[in-house]
């Protein structure tokens, strides 16, 4: 059962609105891509909750390379056809161009896919999603490949119906080598028709990418110890949307569970850390890792995607220990945590992961079932606070709030890295990784 202690502080938690309420303050701010203003703003939204907990928080800059829309234009030609406009928009870190090209459809864009399409000196259509059953292919991957491959360009189409063009980072914190935009669902299927077609298509983007400054918010709470835990979550979001699921669930969870654990005796400090620049590739949390003495680190609670769904969602990483943490919370409280210990490098965990610390992210699944990697609304312009029910930021903000307790008072141990490294490459995760740039250099 739940001690005595935090009864009190999860029945207040039970009805309170200040998740809703940062929420909301997040969602009406312009956008929070990093390194832009409205990620400045954000942070110092985020600061100010902190202050008045009394956690003295911090803000710390952190250099970036920051990306700039401007606009995009697609179109096809078609053999015996007019030309076509689509909606298209630019993916961040596309570089400038006005490019021509014969349209090759490349279905999910896995590594097979590409390799048997004639992908030379064309435009390359891939689709969002992976095939079923197989292991999820990164965007990041997808777009590694295709450059690889001879591709002058690159066509991320949804597989979500609702004329949703994605978004999502090509690499990290630099300019990709090839341009690449997001187009809907309804215009992949066009696009697929026309490649069968031999036809060819235009694509120009104008975009800059110049120095920036991004920041973390940073606060320590609990007793003076040894080691401590890491609690973080990310604030920026991208700049076509509001980015209430992503993130602005999981750092909301986060600052509520903070106010829930703040007042509370545990047995180790705890740190929590808004990071930004996730989006753009783990900036803040790799500027994080770097800034602190990781032998103090004992575990790291990654709130990203919690807050979304009704059930909450434990990724564990390859940890026993977090599995164990997940599975005694979810006994204890009554309710449901889903656990999957399947790695992955693509939220604020990895900079740590990677080192060997224990990662627990907190994520949480469709009411339809849809897969872990299923982003549904996220990453596109219905990416709004509509899609939110305050019970499941509450709910996860009162589990959030249980693990971290009982992670402080337990001693996982450290990940090993050597055998993250032969999971990953048993999953067929490597050459993707290495598509992406995001396969540890020290791992070669």
């Amino acid at each position: 059962m739940v001690s005595e202690d935090i009864d009190g502080a999860l029945g207040a938690a039970w009805h309170d609105d200040f998740p809703w309420d940062l929420l909301t303050r997040l969602c009406a701010l312009d956008d929070r891509l990093g390194g832009g203003p409205g990620e400045r703003r954000a942070a110092r939204i985020v600061a100010d909750e902190l202050d008045a907990l009394g956690l003295d928080p911090r803000i710390e800059p952190f250099g970036m390379r920051r990306w700039t829309r401007g606009r995009t234009g697609f179109a096809v030609h078609p053999p015996d056809a007019n030309r076509r406009e689509f909606e298209a928009i630019a993916l961040p870190y596309s570089p400038a161009a006005d490019r021509r090209a014969p349209l090759v459809d490349v279905g999910h864009g896995t590594p097979t896919e590409v390799e048997a399409a004639a992908v030379e000196g064309a435009i390359a259509v891939a689709s969002t999603d992976s095939p079923a059953g197989e292991r999820h292919t990164h965007r990041m991957e997808k777009l590694g490949h295709a450059a690889a491959a001879g591709a002058r360009g690159f066509v991320f189409h949804n597989h979500v119906r609702g004329q949703l063009p994605p978004t999502g980072a090509l690499q990290f914190d630099r300019e990709a080598p090839i341009p690449g935009i997001g187009v809907s669902h309804e215009t992949g299927a066009w696009l697929r028709e026309y490649a069968a077609e031999d036809a060819e298509a235009s694509l120009r983007v104008d975009a800059t990418t110049d120095d920036g400054e991004s920041r973390n918010v940073v606060a320590e709470f609990g007793p003076e110890s040894s080691s401590e835990i890491l609690v973080m979550a990310h604030y920026d979001a991208h700049d076509i949307g509001q980015g209430a699921l992503d993130n602005g669930c999981g750092v909301a969870v986060a600052l509520a569970a903070t106010r829930l654990l703040a007042d509370l005796d545990l047995d180790s400090r705890v740190r929590v850390a808004a990071v930004g620049c996730e989006e753009l590739g783990l900036l803040g949390s790799a500027a994080l890792a770097e800034s602190l003495d990781l032998d103090r680190v004992k575990a790291v609670v990654n709130v990203d995607g919690a807050g979304r769904f009704r059930d909450l969602r434990a990724l564990t990483h390859t940890s026993e220990a977090m599995t164990a943490v997940a599975e005694r919370v979810a006994e204890e409280s009554g309710q449901p945590i889903a656990t999957a210990e399947g790695p992955h490098p693509y939220s604020d965990h990895w900079p740590f992961l990677r080192r060997g610390i224990p990662a627990l992210q907190l994520h949480s699944r469709a009411p339809d079932g849809g897969g872990e990697w299923d982003r549904g609304f996220t990453h596109t312009r219905a990416d709004t606070r509509d899609k939110v029910d305050p019970r499941n930021l509450r709910t996860h903000a009162m589990l959030a709030a249980l693990l971290v307790r009982d992670l402080t008072t337990t001693d996982p141990p450290s990940i090993d890295t050597d055998a993250l490294r032969a999971t990953l490459r048993e999953a067929g995760a490597e050459p993707g990784m290495r598509a992406a740039e995001v396969w540890p250099p020290d791992w070669d």
